[in-house]
């Protein structure tokens, strides 16, 4: 089941630099990993669902590219998010 609209927005509304912030990484990557989530528990119950484990693979690759970017140029806003999020240890 995909993020509800209610929960996109509160994800956007705690991540955005701006007010009508939806495009700058750290809300990217927040949203990315809402969707993973959800998809991980998708596969327990579903775990031959190799078409959905595809674009699960993909959205993963993108977060990290993403985690990568946000490292690179702002690593203060990259150790805020990874914690806000518990993505990495």
């Amino acid at each position: 089941m995909a993020i509800t609209k209610e929960k996109k927005q509160e994800l956007i509304g705690s991540f955005s630099r701006a007010e009508h912030d939806t495009g700058s990484p750290e809300v990217q990557i927040a949203l990315l990993t809402a969707r993973i989530n959800d998809l991980t528990d998708h596969f327990k119950t579903h775990s031959k669902d190799h078409a959905s484990r595809r674009g699960l693979l993909m959205m993963v690759s993108k977060r990290s590219g993403l985690l990568k970017y946000l490292r690179l140029h702002d690593r203060k806003k990259y150790l805020e998010v990874i914690g806000r999020l518990g993505i990495r240890k």
